[in-house]
């Protein structure tokens, strides 16, 4: 007899993705069934984000689906809009539970032994934010794995080390042992992920040195960096693009063209810094695809800094841009600074961004036309039958093309032509003959 259904909503980070899919592999090893969040389940399980006030807007639209439901089920809101509205989520009907950021790995037992009727209340132990079972896979064919927690720069705008608490870095051992362990199930990509992955230490290792151990394991697979700040990045960091299972893409976080802005933001760069970095990765791996977060609209930002920003965008030429309007966070040093910007302003800057962006997108991937990469299927597919397959390559583009293949393989293309769909660019892409 099947057991009792779960359906999960995720908003937000890459880092909530990931404890999401290992929260969904927690139900499954205590019989539970992962379904869609449209289906009727005994719980849902909402793991919100609160980065912006849009992100805000999200989370209470999403988890408010699932409240007043004529079947009354378990209704669990966890992630960063818990943490920052947890008084108000504790109090509204329909929510069973709110569970904070370092105590997500306990939502299966606690879900389980709610249905059961072994709790009445949550009474959850000591947090660890890293004490997630090995994931399998759930959700997603790419495999995360969680490096490190919180953070403690506390820029002017940040509403996260509020509510991901100072910085944590997972052992080295224990990253170590859960990546032997996804490389035995067969999986082909490790995505690190953390909230301020470059400061990851345990003792006198570093990030690099982490990076370094982990491209040096046994197996065929690739290692990705998702977002990184762009300050303390030495040589050693530099030197693993060298490495053959090291994904040529980083997402490395501006902020701003103007310096005078970026130390109003409280970061700890200049853009003469940021872009002495770039140059460095591109003179050492000509081939890599960068990647950032620009905002528009800051406290205080004038044209003249905005056209700055554009220009950043210009010349250093990313291959995808994340533009977002300035949005003032409770608590935050920049919600309380002089100029703040109209929405109007900001929205008309944002969408400037956006164009400029998705125009130097276009520009970076026809220049890649003709080139060889290798494509990590990300859908099923028949090794018998041929159909059209997507996935991503090394340097983090979509493709899609026709072949005959499984999920979870590499497949060598050749890159065609860049199409269109919803807004969104991708490859069309030609299987390269063995």
């Amino acid at each position: 007899m099947a057991g009792p259904r779960v359906a999960f909503e995720t908003l937000g980070c890459k880092l909530n993705q990931y404890e999401t899919e290992a929260i969904a592999a927690g139900f499954l090893g205590l019989g539970w069934c992962v379904v869609d969040s449209r289906e009727a389940a005994e719980a849902y399980v909402i793991n919100t984000c609160t980065v912006t006030n849009k992100a805000d807007r999200k989370s209470r639209n999403v988890f408010h689906r699932f409240l007043g439901l004529p079947f009354h089920p378990i209704v669990v809101v966890t992630g960063c809009f818990a943490e920052s509205a947890k008084d108000r989520l504790e109090a509204t009907p329909g929510i069973t539970f709110v569970v904070p950021n370092r105590a997500k790995n306990q939502i299966g037992a606690l879900v389980d032994a709610y249905h059961r009727g072994a709790v009445s209340s949550p009474r959850l132990p000591l947090p660890n934010p890293f004490g997630f079972p090995v994931p399998r896979r759930v959700f997603h064919t790419r495999a995360t794995l969680k490096i490190q927690d919180g953070c403690d720069n506390f820029c002017s705008f940040c509403i996260i080390p509020s509510v991901r608490g100072r910085a944590i870095s997972r052992p080295w051992i224990e990253v170590l042992e859960e990546a032997r362990s996804l490389i035995s199930q067969g999986r082909k990509e490790l995505v690190l992920s953390g909230v301020n992955m470059g400061r990851w230490t345990d003792g006198e290792r570093n990030f690099a040195f982490l990076v370094r151990s982990l491209l040096n394991l046994e197996g065929d697979f690739r290692v990705r960096i998702t977002s990184l700040e762009p300050d303390a990045l030495g040589d050693d960091f530099l030197e693993l693009f060298d490495h053959p299972k090291m994904c040529p893409h980083l997402h490395l976080c501006l902020q701003s063209g103007s310096t005078r802005i970026l130390f109003a933001m409280g970061r700890q760069y200049t853009l003469d810094d940021y872009t002495a970095l770039v140059y460095r990765l591109r003179s050492r791996r000509p081939s890599v695809n960068l990647t950032t977060d620009l905002i528009a609209g800051f406290p205080g930002e004038t044209p003249e800094e905005f056209e700055k920003t554009l220009e950043a965008l210009r010349f250093l030429r990313w291959g995808d841009v994340h533009a977002f309007p300035f949005s003032p966070r409770k608590e935050t040093r920049a919600q309380r600074m002089p100029g703040q910007i109209p929405d109007t302003t900001k929205a008309v800057r944002t969408e400037r961004l956006r164009q400029e962006a998705q125009t130097m997108r276009l520009e970076v991937m026809n220049g890649l036309i003709g080139e060889s990469r290798r494509v990590l299927v990300e859908t099923p597919g028949i090794r018998t039958k041929a159909t059209t397959l997507r996935g991503v390559t090394e340097d983090y583009f979509p493709v899609r093309f026709p072949g005959v293949a499984a999920w979870n393989e590499f497949v060598d293309v050749r890159l065609v032509r860049v199409e269109s769909e919803g807004g969104q660019l991708f490859f069309q892409a030609s299987v390269v003959p063995v």
